[in-house]
């Protein structure tokens, strides 16, 4: 496995996740959608999404480079730990933070050299750069996962004809 194999694989599934936004885009209330809840306390669609970026945000800028993440509130707002509150993202707002946390994750990885992909990047780091980056597509795999359950729950909810163009 090379960089270029794992920007292969962060860049597709991020396409996929984008793509998802993009039929949300679509749909007759978008933000509505984004915060809609399949129930009680769980996490609307909109941070779903946002925890993918600020995962992406955390993951490569602390545990990876030594420092702090890029944005601090959405962070501390979006990433594992954090409890889903009712102040719904745009789809603008999203989409630019995905895109530049990617994009910042993405460089990263283009600076390192396959033989780096075999070593940790600080020595108490969890994992080598190789397996991280692929955590890293399984994780947003993962939330985009969630996301199509959570849209496909709510167009059945709200207008069944809507469901059964889901995957």
């Amino acid at each position: 496995m090379t960089p270029n194999d794992l920007v292969s694989l962060l860049a597709l599934v991020r396409k996929r996740t984008l793509a998802l936004l993009d039929s949300i885009a679509e749909t007759p209330d978008p933000a509505r959608v984004l915060g809609w809840r399949p129930g009680p306390g769980r996490a609307h669609i909109a941070w779903q999404l946002m925890h993918v970026a600020a995962t992406d945000d955390r993951h490569l800028n602390v545990r990876m480079l030594s420092g702090t993440v890029a944005e601090p509130d959405t962070v501390r707002r979006f990433a594992g730990g954090s409890v889903p509150d009712d102040d719904i993202p745009t789809l603008d707002a999203i989409r630019r933070y995905l895109e530049q946390r990617r994009t910042a994750l993405l460089e990263h990885l283009r600076s390192l050299t396959t033989e780096d992909l075999d070593r940790k990047p600080t020595p108490d780091a969890q994992w080598p750069y190789g397996e991280w980056f692929q955590v890293l597509a399984w994780h947003e795999a993962h939330h985009h996962g969630q996301v199509q359950l959570t849209f496909n729950l709510y167009r059945a909810e709200n207008d069944p004809s809507l469901a059964k163009t889901g995957h």
